[in-house]
């Protein structure tokens, strides 16, 4: 049976453009997080808990926001009254940008899927600071992990990447429960590149020397794109710079199963992503003890349970909820042990 998201709501945001219905949504849970009543009703939706522990912090359920949907950090109070067991914001960059000229998310109803090409919009790492401390000062901060994703500003040149990362870092890292590094979108030119080894290697390493005072757990997103080769040096390099855990995985330039007719540039995220993003955990898995965070096709408890089978430690849900709304954490929850 479907939700009254997906019979009466979804209708009405998917009558709009995507980037109207997103703005509007965001609108309203940022206008819910202020107004205690509101929270309280949204805790309706909360699923039954389901406590993890993973790289020393407790989630009361393994069931998270994916980055993307709050760039900003506006909305936290309401995603924690919804259930989300750990909310992840941006991503952020050190510089404030708006990103690539719209229309740049698109809707493929039929394949349960969903194509940006957003380019890292967001407020910037110092508007956003400021925004969380006073979130802090409010008494409404959540009581769930907060991550903070972190990206290279998009006219920083790759050579000056990690210098990008490390302001954005040390702006946002006392508000971060943990921080990721998002290496792996496909939205600005030449990011993927941080994956290759002599890039990723000076990232980690001066990340972690910053990091020698708060010890923030450092996490690594990565494409669902790389080569088993590219796959082996990218957790070796993790496992030598104490990475606590890789999300798996961003978005795929692969749009295979979307008609040539209607194809965008972008990266494809949704039901399309499903299988790829699995093979990618099992294969993290059997290489190495590093917790994986599953981000990519989950859509329904099958698809949730498809990866914690796998080996994923937590789960992120991003189009997934865009499609089926808050049911979809009671849903998976459910399904799981």
């Amino acid at each position: 049976m479907r939700s009254a998201y997906e019979r009466l709501v979804r209708p009405l945001l998917f009558s709009v453009d995507p980037e109207t219905a997103h703005r509007v949504t965001i609108g309203s849970l940022r206008v819910a997080s202020r107004v205690d009543p509101v929270l309280r009703a949204l805790k309706l939706f909360q699923p039954s808990a389901k406590p993890k522990r993973v790289f020393g912090l407790d989630f009361p359920n393994p069931i998270g926001l994916a980055a993307g949907l709050d760039k900003n950090g506006v909305a936290l109070p309401a995603w924690a009254a919804l259930g989300f067991g750990f909310i992840e914001i941006g991503t952020v960059t050190a510089r404030s940008q708006p990103g690539n000229p719209r229309p740049r998310i698109f809707r493929f109803l039929e394949q349960s899927a969903l194509i940006n090409r957003l380019g890292f919009n967001n407020d910037g790492a110092d508007a956003i600071a400021k925004r969380l401390s006073k979130l802090q000062r409010s008494g409404r901060w959540p009581d769930v992990p907060i991550g903070i994703n972190i990206g290279k500003s998009m006219e920083t040149p790759l050579t000056k990447a990690t210098e990008d990362y490390l302001c954005s870092f040390r702006l946002l890292r006392e508000f971060a429960d943990y921080i990721v590094l998002n290496v792996s979108s496909p939205n600005t030119p030449r990011l993927r590149e941080l994956q290759e080894p002599a890039a990723l290697s000076e990232l980690l390493a001066a990340i972690g020397e910053k990091n020698l005072i708060t010890r923030k757990p450092i996490v690594v997103k990565i494409a669902p794109d790389v080569t088993p080769e590219e796959l082996e040096q990218i957790v070796s390099l993790c496992e030598a710079n104490k990475v606590a855990g890789i999300i798996a995985t961003n978005t795929t330039i692969d749009h295979s199963s979307i008609p040539a007719g209607h194809d965008e540039q972008g990266g494809l995220s949704g039901a399309p992503l499903r299988e790829k993003s699995t093979a990618l955990i099992r294969a993290i898995v059997a290489r190495s003890k590093i917790p994986v965070i599953a981000s990519g096709g989950i859509m329904d408890a099958a698809s949730a349970r498809e990866k914690i089978e796998a080996g994923a430690q937590l789960l992120q849900i991003y189009t997934g909820l865009i499609y089926r709304g808050p049911r979809l954490l009671r849903d998976i929850a459910a399904a799981l042990k």
